[in-house]
């Protein structure tokens, strides 16, 4: 254990017993990981914490759709100017949280072979309020994260931020281990259109950055996202952030019993292009509940063949993901994070919705203590 990092210690604490840390881990410091992670206040500590500790040196690029990692950078025709950072292992939820059966497999086998990947379930009015609860959660842990962006903070430290207040609130992180995915929440920085991997890269300013967040209380899922600026960003990234937004507001303005799922893509491509956008195609809205997805399917672009009508009950998510240039997108050799295929950025906006007798209530919406977003300051 070394000790010249005695200074830079000082104002962390001990990750064994709370105390304020007088020394760093020489292999943390070596790999250059978070200094929080490397803290100790004694050798005797260090030697103790030192069985669970050395989970932390597995950090390395994911690859295998995130089961495994490599120590040096995939080779891959990179379509912009981001590239992937390390990835740390997997945070670890308390046992006494509920949680879905992938949580330990990987796979969500529960989810894969129900009946609701065909037909939307219809929630009981008690089943209804456990999704509320779960909403509420995941919109307060996305309030937390942006107000833990900025410069020089890492994506992984705000999956750390959201994990540990989630598991305060008693809930589990829905990404986690999803079909493997390594982390509790996706950060897509850029020219990632979703499901981008946290990792050790620090933000800079001009970075736009989505967080898409699920709590699952219960075994009920709320799951949301948005997009903010690092500093300050250039025009074509406001457009493109308010333009995705709007998109989202403009189909949730015509959700209503009755109305074809299909039509809400022609609404959102109306305003994409109007605005010099394009509509990515490859992702869509979902039902969702008991079951992180499930029936039915909402696609964001005009012209789908999505089935099915709007009726009152029914949960599902609309999320569209809006480009400055192509729509189309490809994947990293990470096996989850999708990019614009020109490299040019993108931007999301997520709610989750319940259909009423009229309309519908959005279950995730903002709250008055929500933090401004760019064109609200």
């Amino acid at each position: 254990m070394e000790q010249s990092a005695a200074e830079e210690a000082c104002a962390l604490r001990c990750n064994r017993c709370g105390q304020p840390a007088k020394m760093q881990c020489p292999t943390c410091l070596k790999m250059k990981l978070p200094k929080k992670e490397a803290a100790f206040c004694t050798q005797e500590c260090f030697k103790s914490a030192w069985k669970e500790h050395k989970e932390v040196h597995q950090w390395g690029y994911a690859v295998k759709r995130g089961s495994a990692r490599v120590p040096t950078m995939p080779k891959f025709a990179w379509t912009g100017t981001l590239r992937p950072d390390i990835v740390g292992p997997m945070r670890k939820v308390p046992d006494h949280i509920s949680r879905p059966d992938y949580a330990d497999t990987g796979y969500p086998e529960e989810e894969a072979n129900s009946p609701y990947q065909k037909s939307p379930p219809m929630p009981t009015p008690s089943q209804v309020e456990k999704i509320k609860e779960a909403c509420r959660i995941g919109r307060e842990c996305l309030d937390l994260a942006h107000r833990t962006i900025g410069v020089g903070v890492t994506t992984d430290e705000v999956d750390r931020v959201v994990h540990e207040y989630m598991v305060e609130c008693g809930a589990y992180p829905s990404p986690l281990n999803y079909y493997n995915f390594p982390k509790s929440l996706c950060t897509s920085v850029n020219e990632v259109v979703c499901h981008g991997i946290p990792d050790k890269r620090e933000l800079q300013e001009g970075d736009i950055l989505n967080v898409d967040i699920t709590a699952c209380k219960d075994g009920y899922n709320g799951d949301l996202n948005e997009t903010f600026v690092i500093g300050k960003v250039d025009d074509d990234s406001k457009r493109v952030i308010k333009t995705a937004h709007d998109c989202l507001m403009k189909a949730i303005e015509a959700v209503k019993p009755g109305v074809r799922f299909r039509d809400l893509g022609q609404i959102i491509s109306n305003h994409a292009h109007a605005n010099n956008c394009s509509v990515v195609k490859t992702y869509c809205g979902h039902g969702i509940g008991e079951l992180f997805h499930c029936a039915p399917s909402i696609p964001h672009y005009a012209h789908n063949k999505a089935v099915g009508m709007m009726k009152k009950g029914q949960v599902f998510t609309i999320e569209p993901m809006i480009n400055l240039g192509t729509w189309h997108d490809c994947t990293w050799p990470d096996g989850w994070t999708a990019v614009t295929k020109d490299g040019k950025r993108s931007a999301q906006f997520e709610h989750q919705l319940l259909v009423t007798e009229t309309r519908c209530d959005v279950l995730t919406k903002r709250l008055p203590t929500s933090p401004l977003l760019w064109w609200e300051e």
